[in-house]
């Protein structure tokens, strides 16, 4: 019976020893798991910190985030697949070793020779994977891990030619923060050539989750500093374009003019001028331009440079237009063009010669309350070659009356949107124009402005409200 008892707390203290090691193995597998996560996040940390004017790089971020995720998952190569802005779109920002192309197709898979390796990882950075398609695309779509120990028998896996880019075992996981996908991180082959186990991925997911909130606030910080710049040229372009329109609206016995332009965004692309032609003319002209921000406001200035260079004692209208069209139609962008009003006005017998580039039809406000839409035939500066401009614009001759109104706006006035996604219109311009016409020209811009603004409310606008107005007292 000793020898009995004996051997049972033989065994017993064996089953102890063991499974003592076994804690201890564990132990220690968790205390090395700790430690290399707290390296990486003092490590990201850093770079963060010292990040160039206190806006880290993403990609920079990512690639010390895969340096970390090589390293403690023995991979031999591995790769980061970051969310494009369209938020479908998936695309590798940082790689390390000879990572396989597993998005894209395998038909043009490159020879073994030299430049193999950067021909490898070209093709690589060149390929996007979609959300929920290929292995990638699942791990985005899903937001949960992927382990395939054995690749050669999965048929999920890609495979290629070259004996380099076999895949034996692969582990991909989620970069995620809160509920969004940020990205996907990818290992392939352990160096040891053993296969990516349980551990692997756990440790592997608890980088990837400590990261992405580090790249997610450096994404957000770069982003931030792109508007601050983009902020900072817009309000000095917007000086420049204020300076552009004129400081003073010109005045003529029995004839008076008021004006308002209320641009979209930071920058408009609507603008009016005025400009003396001779002792009894003057000219009036309002414009459109259909890219907006920057880009319309630098369209805008061009062409008013043509127009005060060739406006001055012209007495033709369209003659100042084609100008124009000559100058802008070569160099314009296929979808840009300017919609163009310009008349001219006998200060003396109140007579008006226009031209109409496409731009909406000038209103003729009678003292008995019609009003008319004057018609004038023209395209678009920019929209067809000079010969086809010239041949399609006509002028147009009407004589203001005593009392009469004469209306130029863009067609952000009666198109402006309120809450309810109902347009101004034409028909509340033309009431609310003759509602303040006893007050003159001056009184009829300020009680547009105000009636377009309240309906309009808080809702942002797509396009620039611009509006002048000539009264024949």
């Amino acid at each position: 019976m000793t020898w009995i008892y004996l051997t049972l707390l033989i065994i017993a203290a064996l089953a102890v020893f063991f499974r003592l090691r076994h804690i201890l193995k564990e132990r220690d597998a968790l205390l090395q798991e700790k430690e290399v996560i707290f390296n990486f996040v003092h490590d990201v940390s850093e770079a963060f910190a010292e990040s160039t004017n206190g806006v880290p790089q993403t990609d920079f971020l990512l690639k010390r985030v895969l340096f970390y995720a090589q390293q403690t998952t023995k991979a031999s190569s591995g790769a980061i697949y970051f969310r494009e802005p369209d938020g479908d779109t998936l695309r590798v920002h940082a790689v390390a070793g000879l990572f396989p192309p597993i998005a894209g197709s395998l038909t043009n898979e490159p020879e073994q020779g030299d430049g193999f390796f950067q021909r490898v990882e070209t093709m690589v950075r060149d390929q996007s994977a979609c959300t929920g398609n290929g292995l990638v695309g699942i791990v985005a779509a899903q937001g949960t891990p992927l382990l395939i120990e054995d690749a050669e028998r999965d048929p999920r896996v890609p495979r290629f030619r070259s004996e380099f880019l076999q895949i034996q075992s692969i582990l991909l996981v989620p970069m995620r923060f809160q509920n969004t996908v940020l990205g996907v991180l990818v290992v392939v082959n352990r160096i040891d050539d053993a296969p990516f186990i349980q551990a692997d991925l756990n440790l592997l997911q608890a980088l990837a989750d400590q990261a992405s909130i580090t790249i997610y606030y450096a994404k957000f910080n770069e982003e931030l500093d792109k508007k601050r710049v983009l902020d900072y040229d817009l309000r000095v372009a917007r000086r420049i374009q204020m300076a552009l329109l004129p400081t003073q609206i010109p005045q003529a016995p029995g004839l008076e003019i008021a004006a308002f332009s209320v641009p979209a965004r930071e920058i408009g692309g609507d603008f009016y001028d005025f400009v003396t032609i001779d002792n009894d003319h003057l000219g009036l002209t309002i414009a459109d331009v259909s890219g907006k921000g920057v880009t319309g406001a630098i369209l805008m200035s061009i062409c008013r440079s043509v127009f005060r260079a060739h406006a001055p004692g012209c007495l033709s209208p369209g003659f100042v237009l084609k100008a124009i069209n000559r100058v802008i139609v070569g160099d314009i962008h296929e979808d840009m063009f300017i919609s163009m009003l310009y008349c001219i006005l006998n200060t003396r017998t109140a007579e008006i010669t226009l031209a109409c580039a496409g731009h909406p039809r000038p209103l003729l406000v009678s003292t008995d309350g019609r009003t008319v839409p004057v018609e004038s035939a023209g395209v678009a500066i920019g929209l067809v070659e000079a010969d086809m401009f010239d041949r399609r614009l006509q002028e147009t001759t009407v004589t203001l009356r005593p009392g009469d109104l004469w209306v130029l706006f863009t067609d952000g006035v009666t198109e402006a949107m309120n809450a309810e996604h109902k347009e101004w219109g034409l028909t509340n311009l033309q009431h609310t124009v003759l509602a303040g016409a006893a007050g003159g020209s001056a009184a009829i811009v300020a009680r547009v402005r105000q009636e377009l603004l309240a309906f309009a409310g808080d809702v942002a606008q797509y396009d620039d409200m611009t509006l002048v107005v000539l009264h024949r007292s």
